[in-house]
């Protein structure tokens, strides 16, 4: 059985045009970030008020690993994915490109195994509750607004030209993959130029 990161779902029509591009859906992917968001928060709460960081070290790792099933096999096969997956069976699929989702995890990935380094290293204080505070307010952002950061930015970086559109980079929530048309300009909004001679 080959594992592919995304699924290929033949028939999935979007303005028109059938997806080529492996893709995931929206629903399962924010119930996700809604469950690693709870687990997140309980860890949290608990190296907060109680000072109790071994849930924060457990939950961190557990993260680690969480991300990095998402990067190689896809969320199909994550052990919250699995979870997610049964929530939100029920609910027709809404579906999204699986490239943008992987760099967001690649971001998710990087938090993770920092949190994992840092509050096993016996760090503790403000730096993991920091960073544990930016991992649970992209979750939320996630899993209550639907809005992807990190596809955000990987929109931003191609409008910038700092990385090249991927055709399989086809749909995203709430169009943050879109690359906006230049308009052609008309002689009468071009600017005066500068020191032109009359």
């Amino acid at each position: 059985m080959a594992v592919e990161f995304g699924q290929r779902v033949p028939g999935v029509v979007v303005d028109g045009r059938e997806l080529r591009a492996a893709v995931f859906d929206e629903n399962q992917v924010r119930a996700a970030a809604g469950l690693t968001m709870v687990l997140g928060a309980v860890a949290l709460s608990l190296a907060y008020f109680d000072q109790q960081y071994i849930p924060l070290q457990v939950v961190a790792s557990f993260f680690f690993l969480e991300f990095a099933v998402r990067l190689t096999a896809g969320i199909r096969y994550s052990p919250v994915g699995v979870v997610a997956g049964l929530m939100t069976r029920r609910r027709p699929p809404d579906w999204v490109s699986a490239k943008p989702k992987r760099f967001a995890w690649m971001l998710g990935l990087g938090l993770a195994f920092s949190m994992t380094v840092i509050t096993n290293s016996g760090i503790r204080g403000w730096l993991p509750r920091s960073i544990c505070l930016v991992c649970l307010t992209l979750m939320w952002m996630e899993s209550v607004l639907g809005l992807c950061l990190g596809c955000k930015l990987h929109g931003l970086l191609v409008r910038r030209g700092w990385t090249t559109k991927d055709p399989e980079f086809e749909l995203c929530a709430d169009g943050s993959c879109e690359v906006p048309a230049l308009r052609p300009s008309s002689g009468a909004e071009d600017p005066p130029r500068v020191g032109a001679g009359a």
